[in-house]
């Protein structure tokens, strides 16, 4: 090429004139080629199979099912189990695939080859459990009717495998929440048997029970306030009674004596009468009295007066038994006022000794209030403590029973799904459009090919048109004198051919023109035969 020169239109044209057999026999040649090279691939035919997602049959709102993955994530799941080896190598055998493949290529090739021609698309692109979606599977094969059956097996596999999935996850779920749920349960039931133990340890000390405890510290109190005041009462009448017995004493004692002197029965000692035994024993009575009445069981004095009366009844009961049986000296008789005294006197130690035992009685039971009152004030005092623990563990049993609640809910609505997966009623793959005898091969698109070879001729064509163009520094006319060498033109002498050179010109282009011809020959020849090959 030239430096420095450019192309107007007219050299374009020029050119194209000058290089036209260079740019027409590529484009001749590829464009004839092609069709040849077209008609030479095997035919692929696709069959394909659309499954549409039917949705369960109960509503949901009354059934919702454990599988709730989405359309896309279940055919990757469905799609990497039926493309697995073994089921491949099932389907290859059971049709005879790649026959001629299998006698030199390797097995695990074998089987990528067969993904690449088996096609999974979700048709509405949503890939959600939506009403109405599908899905499509095909797959390429040599012949029509080996497509078809790939496809319906491919198909069906695909229906076989969702309920078996779906019936395997229902179930897996089950059994899981079934496992969780007797878990739930037995930690509920250990958590009750725990609450229980502790309610019964501490019974009596729970915060349900304070108000009660109150109540009774409340009662018992009252009813130690009528025992003190009902103690006091007997105290006081006992008082009464000891002076009424100490006055009966000394009435009797001034009435023994004034008869002991007109007797003549009594000694005189000290100036006054010596009482006998039994009178001293009523009078040590009627100060052990007199002392009991002030003083407690075990103080000395009351001690000592103790044994001063039974030492004093021991002497009453020597005297008795040594008095002579039968001797007759008469009995003295008691005088009326003697015997109403005696009467009287025994009344009212009777009467003493029951106020003498009601006031034990109510001293014990004076000490069993107190000590009652004691234990409801423990268990008021303890009932914090108490309230602090049991919240703990009402808490922990609350989350507890509500997990139980909830695993148990889920647990029955898993049953039905299951329930309903067994029997086929959820949602389930339903073909569509089965699988159709392919009319024509869905590859290799030989016009498109053609179109496309005859272009990629042209193009080489004027590539090397270019090309030469390019390469050549031949100077063709005045402009181009003026532009390389800067001189201007006197003459211009045409090209002169001599008659050998025109025969040897004309011999090269009937030569390029003639094997033209016999390549299109039999590019044309080539096509006629593949077509009346075709079936």
């Amino acid at each position: 090429m030239l430096p420095g020169r450019s192309y107007t239109p007219e050299e374009i044209i020029g050119t194209l004139r000058r290089r036209w057999l260079a740019v027409a026999v590529p484009a001749v040649l590829v464009a004839l080629g092609t069709p040849i090279v077209t008609s030479l691939l095997p035919d692929v035919y696709s069959a394909r199979a659309v499954i549409l997602v039917v949705p369960q049959r109960v509503p949901e709102n009354y059934v919702r099912s454990t599988v709730t993955t989405r359309l896309e994530d279940r055919l990757q799941t469905i799609s990497q189990q039926i493309l697995s080896r073994t089921r491949l190598e099932k389907i290859i055998a059971d049709f005879d695939l790649y026959a001629e493949e299998r006698k030199t290529a390797l097995t695990e090739d074998i089987l990528e080859r067969m993904r690449r021609d088996i096609d999974i698309r979700i048709d509405n692109g949503r890939g959600r459990r939506d009403d109405g979606a599908s899905f499509s599977v095909s797959y390429d094969a040599p012949t029509a009717l080996l497509a078809m059956k790939v496809t319906e097996r491919l198909g069906s596999l695909f229906i076989e495998e969702n309920l078996r999935d779906r019936e395997i996850l229902a179930e897996g779920t089950n059994q899981f929440l079934e496992s969780q749920l007797e878990e739930a349960r037995r930690r509920l039931v250990t958590h009750e048997e725990k609450l229980e133990e502790y309610r019964r340890r501490y019974a009596g000390e729970l915060p349900t029970q304070q108000q009660g405890n109150l109540q009774a510290i409340q009662h018992a109190q009252v009813q130690l306030q009528n025992l003190a005041e009902a103690a006091a009462r007997d105290r006081d009448r006992r008082l009464v009674i000891q002076r009424e017995i100490a006055d009966v004493a000394s009435q009797t004692i001034v009435q023994a004596s004034a008869r002991r002197g007109r007797d003549g029965e009594g000694d005189e000692s000290d100036g006054g009468p010596i009482a006998t035994p039994a009178e001293q024993l009523e009078a040590a009575r009627r100060t052990m009295t007199s002392l009991q009445a002030r003083l407690t069981a075990e103080h000395p004095d009351v001690v000592r007066q103790a044994r001063r009366v039974r030492e004093l009844e021991a002497a009453v009961e020597r005297e008795a038994a040594r008095a002579p049986l039968g001797d007759g000296t008469p009995a003295r008789a008691l005088t009326p006022a003697e015997a109403v005294q005696r009467n009287r006197a025994a009344e009212l130690r009777a009467e003493a000794d029951s106020l003498q035992r009601e006031l034990e009685r109510k001293a014990a039971e004076e000490l069993r209030l107190r000590r009652l009152i004691e234990l409801h004030q423990r268990r008021v005092d303890a009932s914090p403590t108490r309230e602090a623990e049991l919240v703990a563990l009402t808490r922990d049993y609350d989350t507890l029973q509500n997990l139980y609640t909830s695993l148990l809910s889920k647990n029955e609505e898993a049953k039905i799904s299951a329930n309903l997966e067994r029997r086929q009623i959820g949602e389930q793959f339903r073909l569509l459009d089965a699988a159709r005898l392919p009319e024509r091969p869905a590859s290799p698109n030989r016009p498109l090919l053609n179109v496309l070879g005859a272009l990629v001729g042209i193009g080489l064509g004027l590539g090397i048109g270019i090309l030469l163009e390019y390469r050549d520094n031949s100077i063709r006319n005045e402009d181009d004198v003026l532009r390389v060498l800067g001189l201007p033109v006197v003459a211009v002498v045409p090209t002169m051919w001599t008659a050998r050179e025109k025969r040897r010109l004309r011999r090269r282009r009937l030569a390029l023109l003639s094997g033209t011809a016999v390549v299109m020959l039999v590019a044309g020849s080539a096509l006629v035969w593949r077509l009346l090959q075709q079936p």
